[in-house]
């Protein structure tokens, strides 16, 4: 039997991939090391086969591995995979979550982004890291000018204004 469909979990330094054929008999259930992964997928799956992973910047450099080597990549968001978790959660159920979700024909896909725009999301987070903490400093010295202009001795710089 070939594989049609391949769900990928990734972590750190496991990787779980579940992947079923045409009529939705799981054929692959593995569990392994981050430097086997590619090459037991590049054996396992043809380049007909769709490879699917939950959307993150692991998964967008993964995915531009596996597009470059001919495969079809389907990332996912998150909170979509989430309501295909039978039971507890754990890798090997994450990846089943994940290949199930690939095959719903209603499903909302990320396309995998290229280094630049990884490079461009991650200068804007950034930006907006830097906006909140210069707010942040602004309120605490308008805080203690404010205290200053009461004669408040037991001002406590630390307090916040929620």
């Amino acid at each position: 039997m070939k594989l049609s469909r391949v769900g990928v979990d990734l972590a750190k330094n496991v990787y779980q991939l579940h992947g079923v054929d045409r009529s939705g008999k799981t054929i692959l259930k593995r569990r392994l090391r981050r430097h086997q992964w590619l090459k037991v997928l590049l054996d396992k799956a043809g380049p007909e086969c769709e490879i699917g992973m939950e959307a993150c910047a692991g998964a967008h450099h993964r995915g531009r591995e596996l597009q470059s080597r001919g495969y079809t990549v389907k990332l996912i968001p998150p909170q979509f995979v989430k309501p295909y978790v039978k039971s507890n959660k754990n890798d090997a159920k994450d990846a089943e979550a994940i290949c199930e979700a690939m095959s719903r024909p209603n499903m909302r896909f990320v396309a995998v982004k290229r280094v630049e725009q990884q490079d461009i999301q991650a200068t804007h987070r950034i930006r907006v890291e830097l906006m909140t903490q210069r707010t942040a400093k602004a309120n605490k010295t308008a805080r203690m000018a404010w205290a200053m202009l009461r004669h408040e001795t037991n001002y406590d710089p630390d307090f916040a204004i929620s």
